[in-house]
């Protein structure tokens, strides 16, 4: 493990997956007011988007692939990483024997305030469901972002728990599916994500932005969101589309 926390501050775990599989017992933290800058920017993915092609960084995600599950929701956080694959074993025997694979409630357990889980998944299959989202909810997580199946909408829901994913399916993952690493790099959509990468979604899409270029990231996001908050004054004060602030 490459943590340096104290043992006495971590927590305990649940049994389901190998210490060694765990590269980070905590999530890099964000400087101060990261988080809480990215949240004053409106329709967030597009804008940091943009950044991100003007800087070279390529990390943007749209809602078309990466689906959200609860309408009007924006969601800022570190990224918490979780790689899954199938299991080797047929699903009938593993359901027989009731061999469960899945480790993404020890995610849960490692989550601290607003972190993000992010699930380098398995297709055609649930990922994550109702019990785990309430979990994460209570945990303090502020949603999450799977590349693969999740179920249980309604439950994830009505607890008001945010997910993002590819694929909304009722076959369990319990089964089928065996974590592999938790708080290692992962990729989502061709996109390399780590732990504490920044991730902001919202109904139009995804950016996973990369911790060590976030502070970068943000200022421009900010200058370009404050030019769109005086375009969009000029046009309700009726100001001619040629002479639009930009349009020159």
């Amino acid at each position: 493990m490459s943590d340096t926390n104290s043992v006495d501050t971590l927590p305990k775990l649940t049994g389901k997956i190998s210490p060694d599989l765990i590269r980070m017992m905590r999530v890099p933290r964000p400087p101060a007011g990261l988080i809480e800058g990215f949240r004053t920017i409106a329709d967030a993915s597009s804008v940091i988007s943009d950044v991100m092609d003007e800087l070279g960084i390529t990390g943007a995600v749209g809602a078309s692939v990466l689906k959200p599950t609860l309408p009007g929701v924006a969601m800022v956080g570190p990224a918490l990483t979780v790689r899954n694959i199938l299991q080797r074993e047929h699903v009938y025997e593993t359901a027989r024997a009731h061999v469960n694979g899945m480790a993404e409630f020890e995610a849960h357990n490692l989550t601290l305030q607003g972190d993000v889980v992010v699930i380098d998944g398995v297709p055609g299959i649930s990922n994550m469901g109702g019990i785990s989202a309430q979990t994460a909810k209570r945990q303090g997580g502020a949603g999450a972002i799977v590349s693969g199946g999740i179920r249980d909408i309604g439950h994830s829901r009505r607890v008001d728990y945010p997910l993002w994913a590819t694929e909304i399916t009722p076959i369990t993952g319990k089964w089928r599916i065996q974590t592999v690493e938790i708080n290692g790099d992962i990729q989502i959509a061709g996109i390399r994500v780590s732990p504490g990468d920044i991730v902001v979604a919202d109904e139009t899409g995804v950016c996973f932005i990369p911790i060590a270029r976030a502070a970068e990231v943000l200022a421009l996001a900010q200058t370009k969101f404050k030019a769109e908050e005086v375009k969009c004054a000029a046009i309700d004060e009726g100001v001619s589309v040629a002479d639009l602030p930009g349009n020159a």
